[in-house]
């Protein structure tokens, strides 16, 4: 898996769901090639080529009436989702695919600008659209992408993009409630339990729903125990026989219906962040100091989405997910960012920017929080950059006079790169020790080389009664839990930070 994970962490989530996609569409054309599907290559082709070039004009229309700003990559994402669960036409001139098609392609864009409440979006664009679709004129999505044929295709694109974005509690959740409730339905109707099996897993798109529209970041909960509900709940709705009336629910009526459940346990903001300062924290750390348009209510360890629309942008986009380096108690938003060489196109632009310029973040999630009981004993182990939750844990300590039991096991490659080293230091009153490992100059005794089981035995002698917090890159973070695990410590009480990967 060592592979799998160093490709999806030099990915972006959303590229990596564009590129799944439009492989989708590929593999679909080839099997349809072959008679495979029941429709021609061509007309696949016409499919995806309307309903891209219909969202794309729709995207710019409501975004200059609504003087927003243009994320590209996920009005394709939308498009091409549509296009995987919108039949392709019998013919070029099928003017019941070209009604679907237009209609349902303009509502899903539609509802990211109408149906947005404090500029979040309420619903899921591709299943808003199908469905308002569906309700209007009465033309359907028949989901053609739950096929066998499509279904190896589907698991493996869908495997990727879980892991990628670390949702298997989600999707598990979904999917034990949605399967369990296919197969009930075909025992009661006489089917026979294979075929119910047969029906979960390969004749109802159910892995593509759950892995690409009940993923969607802006419409799923923060917290791992929020999305498990809202998995569970968008599964019991999934069940085939629920109908309202004489209305069945569709996938899409089932999604809508979690994301209503969804923003009703959601933060609800997106801000919009003004540059105030910049501060530079080693050769290549930035601490960037914003100030929020409306206040921010999160918890240390919580992370955010960043977007900054630029020019150029590369194929790691415009979005980032980065944590939150304030304290929550702090009027100004910190973030704090470590700079590649070379660097992507978005952070040359963040790198860029002068006071006064701004860029939105939104999407608050994350477990990554300091525990309820002050006197359970921590170690927090960081890498680089994935010091920065714990700056947020360390300032909020601070601002609240909060002690506690931590020892801070802090690895960089040079003294040179060590942050927040005045932050530390004044830390040490509050009963957070900090230990450096410097892989190249381990010179005093509060230094050691790296962080192994012999330095965690060494500088944590109580290591079996800490709970551990582990942040930053996915090598180092995969590296501690094995460590940890190799030393008995139970897997309760490791806790890893998600990091987004290199940038």
């Amino acid at each position: 898996m060592s592979f799998i994970d160093t490709f999806l962490n030099r990915i972006t989530m959303y590229r990596l769901v564009l590129y799944e996609l439009l492989a989708l569409l590929f593999v679909a054309g080839v099997v349809s090639a072959f008679g495979w599907l029941p429709f021609s290559v061509l007309h696949l082709a016409w499919s995806v080529a309307l309903i891209a070039l219909g969202a794309f004009v729709f995207n710019m229309v409501f975004a200059y009436a609504f003087d927003a700003p243009t994320n590209p990559e996920s009005t394709y994402i939308t498009a091409l989702i549509l296009a995987l669960i919108i039949s392709p036409p019998a013919s070029f001139t099928d003017q019941a695919f070209l009604t679907l098609a237009f209609w349902a392609t303009g509502w899903a864009i539609a509802s990211k600008y109408i149906f947005a409440i404090r500029d979040k979006h309420l619903f899921n664009p591709a299943a808003f659209g199908v469905a308002a679709t569906a309700l209007i004129l009465g033309q359907s999505a028949s989901w053609w992408i739950g096929t066998s044929t499509m279904l190896p295709f589907v698991l493996i694109g869908g495997f990727l993009v879980v892991r990628k974005i670390k949702r298997f509690d989600l999707v598990s959740a979904f999917l034990v409630t949605a399967g369990s409730g296919i197969v009930f339905s075909a025992l009661v109707h006489g089917i026979g339990l294979f075929q119910g099996l047969t029906n979960a897993v390969v004749l109802v798109p159910t892995i593509f729903f759950a892995s690409v529209m009940l993923t969607e970041p802006l419409t799923t909960p923060p917290t791992r125990a929020l999305r498990i509900l809202y998995g569970v709940f968008v599964g019991l709705l999934f069940y085939p026989d629920l109908h309202v009336g004489g209305t069945y629910l569709t996938p899409e009526l089932a999604l809508l219906a979690g994301n209503l459940l969804s923003y009703a346990m959601s933060p609800k903001t997106k801000l919009v962040l003004t540059l105030t300062n910049r501060i530079r924290l080693s050769p290549s750390m930035y601490e960037f100091v914003f100030a929020p348009n409306r206040p921010l209510a999160f918890q240390s360890g919580q992370y955010l989405e960043w977007t900054l629309p630029h020019e150029a942008y590369d194929s790691r986009g415009v979005r980032r997910y980065f944590t939150i380096a304030s304290a929550p108690s702090d009027s100004a938003v910190r973030l704090g960012v470590k700079f590649y060489d070379p660097a992507s196109s978005f952070k040359k632009t963040l790198g860029s920017l002068a006071r006064g310029d701004q860029l939105i973040a939104s999407q608050l999630a994350g477990d990554f929080t300091l525990p309820r009981d002050k006197h359970r004993k921590l170690v927090f182990i960081a890498g680089g950059i994935g010091i920065t939750p714990f700056v947020s844990m360390i300032r909020h300590m601070l601002n609240e006079n909060e002690a506690r039991d931590i020892v801070l096991l802090y690895a960089n490659n040079t003294t040179a790169e060590v942050a927040y080293r005045e932050l530390l230091e004044r830390a040490t009153a509050l009963g957070v020790r900090t230990v450096h490992a410097i892989s190249k100059d381990p010179t005093t005794a509060t230094r050691i080389s790296r962080i192994d089981a012999a330095a965690i035995r060494t500088a944590v002698p109580d290591f079996l009664d800490r709970t551990f917090y582990i942040s930053g890159p996915h090598g180092l973070v995969a590296g501690m839990h094995t460590t940890l695990r190799d030393l008995d410590v139970p897997a309760s009480r490791i806790k890893t930070d998600y990091f987004p990967g290199f940038a």
